[in-house]
């Protein structure tokens, strides 16, 4: 059986309560805190029988690697994830949506990503082995109980693993400040994964090579570029607008 992790922060810790109490082993609170979010907070752990352990600010901070826990962290067992990419696929009904991140190696950006994700109703984020942040403390809090819900695979070769997307007729749309065509000349509406790389930097060459079509997000303004989170949810979202659009239709 796998190790206990632990997670921190309000945000993180309560979709863990929500969604699969008996897999909290115990919470920890700051026993100096004790403003409305956190009496809240303690409401929802004491009704889903939690136990729940007062410390002090440091000790916290020792057990999640963080002074960022918000007074708040929870010793959890792992929950058991989809295996596989293409048993997640064979799940799903409908067109897929996919996330590929290429290159995004900040936890907080990881996060943020997640947390986008499952907010547009993608059905999972793929990234590199070699070239990406894992899921750890910093990545669950920054995204909120999205890295719970969001399944994440990381790939070995992720230009062969596009190449077997397409063999499911799924469509690679890549990111690029100089595509011809922008986000609002796409069609998202059918199976799609949308492909981005760290801000700056773009895809990797073969990972763009292995991309069906690229497409921009517009800047009007003076800065060249957007974050790759912020991208993340501008691409994410006009799929779903697409998507309700054709499904309202």
């Amino acid at each position: 059986m796998s190790a206990p992790k632990v997670l921190f922060g309000f945000h993180a810790v309560g979709v863990r309560l929500k969604t699969a109490p008996r897999s909290v082993i115990e919470v920890y609170v700051e026993a100096t805190r004790r403003d409305a979010r956190m009496r809240q907070f303690l409401e929802r752990a004491t009704e889903a029988g939690v136990r729940v352990i007062e410390a002090d600010a440091l000790r916290i901070a020792k057990l999640c690697g963080s002074h960022g826990h918000q007074g708040v962290a929870a010793r959890v067992e792992p929950l058991a994830q989809v295996h596989s990419l293409d048993d997640l696929l064979d799940s799903v009904s409908g067109p897929p949506l996919l996330l590929v991140l290429d290159g995004i190696t900040d936890p907080h950006n990881l996060g943020a990503c997640l947390r986008v994700a499952d907010g547009a109703g993608a059905h999972a984020v793929i990234a590199p082995k070699d070239h990406a942040a894992g899921i750890n403390a910093t990545v669950a809090k920054v995204a909120s109980g999205a890295a719970e819900t969001m399944p994440y695979f990381m790939v070995t070769n992720l230009a062969r693993t596009l190449n077997e997307l397409k063999e499911r007729s799924i469509w690679i749309t890549g990111t690029s400040d100089d595509a011809p065509r922008t986000l609002y000349q796409a069609d998202l509406k059918g199976p799609t994964a949308l492909v981005l790389g760290a801000e700056g930097a773009g895809m990797r060459q073969l990972t763009r090579k292995t991309c069906d079509d690229l497409i921009s997000i517009p800047m009007l303004g003076a800065v060249e570029s957007l974050n790759v989170s912020v991208a993340s949810g501008v691409c994410l979202y006009e799929a779903l607008r697409q998507r309700t659009g054709a499904v309202a239709g």
